[in-house]
């Protein structure tokens, strides 16, 4: 591991002034933390009852002044459920989220492990793919670009495509993925090949999908949703690793675009039906919860298995509507920039809300595992079965995107994330700021102004969608991205500098 000096364990404290947002009874939890070497934190088991394994975060000086006590609680809680193997671990762009710590990664033992929706979150599989083009800065007129993007790309609350599916097609998009988009002609036959995944999860079932699920799905197909979904125009402005860039086909001063968004209306709507019955099968199955958003079931019970097949049935939809989206992105640059729509590749489409089985070395033996990544991102190291074959020696590419105003980061997977983060990373910058307080704090007009001043052109439905989404909201993604850089969980290959934003 680079930079991990061993060092005599110490209280956080030493280090920060830790943000404690909730109760008196925080301090108990954070008294407890340990600093075992640099940049990592434990949670000793025994801090709190119930723990079957330590929490385990990563941190630097600088992200520790915006920790939550919350979130540091919350990942202690996830130790606390059955068959967790290791570490209840957390990225460093941790913070509260429901359930798990958004930033929160565990994995469970397929034999005596649960799976619980609070692990995954409410958009199963937000993710984010990358795409390159052969332009340059040069050829663009960001403004036109940006207008044209944003009338063919759907976007905020209620965001209806282009093409309204059938029932039947929907069915086969939840059962295959990018594949149906694909062959409908809105991509390239490659795609697939450079999506976790092939970007289809092959357990998905549609029994345990509602009405209102299907109802919610039915014309969301390419729309880029709210929040914190976007899609940027970047330029490459540094390489840190040359052969992973070339492998990756990435140049400094390259133009590319990186789309964030995820299943939309039907995996909230799947969580949310999921999570009433695993509530249920909680209490059947006596698993005790120190907090309900942990709600729960053994994997191999039927209400564990019936949220698997549809969680995963979502995340064919988020890679299809990706797809769509990328389609529709392609459309436009081929039309306005003079290049071919193949000439636009893609790099990596990665996922940061899911649960997979996936095989990992447990206790020197490899094994079956259900690893749950609530705001983190896969990050498999070289030689892995499950990346494309052009990318075998280098490691999986990691996607993590800055806040409008900074800079985005390309990584690689490496082996020893394989071996000590169950090929685990960060996913972003994770947010300070409550959606509420940025209201407060920012206008969207400032916002506008102040990013453009910097040459960053940024579109959205409305003052409040930029306000909300304002740098100023996030932690640094640089220091995010350089702890888990220097602790070798995932290296950096390249910075991506935003030139034009849309936002949800």
């Amino acid at each position: 591991m680079k930079h991990m000096n061993q060092k005599k364990p110490s209280n956080i404290s030493n280090i920060s002034n830790i943000s404690n947002k909730t109760e008196s009874k925080e301090g108990d939890i954070l008294s407890a933390i340990t600093n075992p070497s640099e940049l990592v934190y434990e949670i000793p088991v025994g801090t709190i009852p119930g723990m079957y394994v330590p929490g385990r975060f990563f941190l630097s000086e600088d992200l520790s002044k915006t920790l939550e006590s919350g979130a540091v609680r919350q990942l202690a809680h996830v130790a606390t459920l059955p068959g967790i193997i290791n570490y209840s671990l957390a990225m460093p762009d941790i913070h509260w989220g429901y359930g798990f710590p958004i930033g929160g990664v565990a994995a469970f033992s397929m034999d005596t492990g649960v799976i619980s929706p609070g692990g995954v979150g409410f958009d199963i599989n937000c993710g984010v793919r990358l795409i390159s083009t052969p332009l340059t800065v040069s050829d663009l007129n960001m403004r036109q670009i940006i207008d044209k993007m944003y009338q063919a790309i759907p976007v905020g609350v209620g965001a209806k495509s282009p093409r309204r599916l059938k029932k039947d097609e929907l069915s086969e998009i939840l059962l295959s993925g990018a594949a149906w988009v694909i062959n409908e002609g809105y991509g390239l036959p490659e795609d697939g090949i450079y999506c976790e995944e092939k970007g289809c999860m092959k357990d998905a079932r549609l029994e345990h999908i509602s009405e209102k699920a299907f109802a919610r799905g039915l014309n969301q197909t390419g729309t880029l949703g709210s929040g914190n979904h976007f899609m940027e125009i970047q330029v490459v402005s540094e390489i840190f690793d040359k052969e992973a860039a070339q492998a990756y086909g990435i140049c400094e001063g390259q133009v590319c675009v990186m789309i964030h968004s995820g299943s939309r209306g039907l995996g909230h709507q799947i969580c949310t039906d999921h999570i009433a019955a695993l509530e249920k099968a909680s209490k059947k199955y006596k698993i005790p919860l120190v907090d309900r958003q942990l709600a729960c079931a053994p994997i191999h019970s039927p209400e564990g298995e019936a949220y698997y097949e549809a969680m995963a049935a979502a995340s064919n939809y988020a890679w299809a509507n990706r797809q769509m989206m990328t389609h529709l992105t392609r459309s436009v640059l081929a039309d306005l920039c003079d290049i071919e729509y193949q000439e636009m590749k893609l790099v990596y489409d990665v996922a940061h809300n899911v649960a997979k089985r996936e095989e990992h070395v447990i206790h020197g033996e490899q094994k079956q595992v259900c690893v749950h990544r609530k705001g983190a991102t896969r990050a498999f190291g070289p030689g892995c079965p499950d990346i494309p074959v052009k990318y075998a020696s280098i490691g999986q590419p990691v996607i993590i995107p800055g806040s409008m105003g900074t800079s985005s980061f390309l990584l690689r997977g490496t082996a020893y994330a394989m071996e000590h983060t169950f090929g685990s990373t960060c996913h972003g910058a994770g947010r300070v700021l409550s959606r509420s307080q940025a209201k407060k704090t920012f206008t969207g007009k400032e916002v506008s102004n102040s990013l453009l001043k910097q040459g960053i052109i940024v579109k959205a439905p409305s003052n409040d969608a930029i306000s909300e989404e304002a740098p100023g909201v996030y932690k640094s993604a640089s220091e995010v991205v350089s702890v888990v850089d220097r602790l070798n969980i995932s290296c950096k290959v390249a910075s991506l500098q935003p030139l034009g934003v849309i936002k949800g």
